[in-house]
């Protein structure tokens, strides 16, 4: 079990509480979607990915992800239970290169610094990091079964 100081728990909720989940999600999947482009080769069936900032599907799967995370950022003690069923749907199902979870972290935590601006000080930086990082661990749980 990962221990959170009390500081890494208060910059993660003071963090997040600047996230909104209806459009920081779309952007980072977008994001993603551009800066590594193969990963489009996941989502065939959200039509045109030219431009996935305007993509409805994209917005969309992003708010789905972004909430996932949401109720991860909530439950920092239990992050494996709360992340293991999409971690089963995502390597028995779907089949998702689990590193597409660690480019999603470092595309979701751009936009978070360019939204946070001064606010995203380096405390702050270091505890989002860790939440990915024990995000992804998670997630990747039912890759090595």
């Amino acid at each position: 079990m990962v221990h959170w100081t009390t500081e890494e728990k208060a910059s993660i909720a003071s963090a997040w509480k600047h996230i909104d989940l209806e459009h920081d999600g779309g952007d980072a999947l977008a994001r993603l979607l551009f800066v590594y482009p193969w990963t489009q080769r996941y989502f065939s069936t959200f039509g045109n990915l030219s431009n996935p900032s305007t993509n409805a599907k994209v917005q969309a799967h992003g708010k789905r992800v972004l909430a996932a995370l949401d109720n991860a950022a909530h439950h920092l003690d239990s992050l494996k239970a709360t992340l293991h069923d999409l971690s089963d749907i995502h390597a028995n199902k779907l089949h998702v290169d689990p590193e597409n979870f660690r480019r999603f972290g470092e595309v979701f935590i751009v936009v978070l610094a360019t939204k946070l601006k001064t606010a995203f000080t380096p405390p702050v930086h270091a505890a989002i990091e860790k939440f990915f990082a024990v995000s992804v661990d998670a997630l990747n749980h039912e890759y090595h079964h």
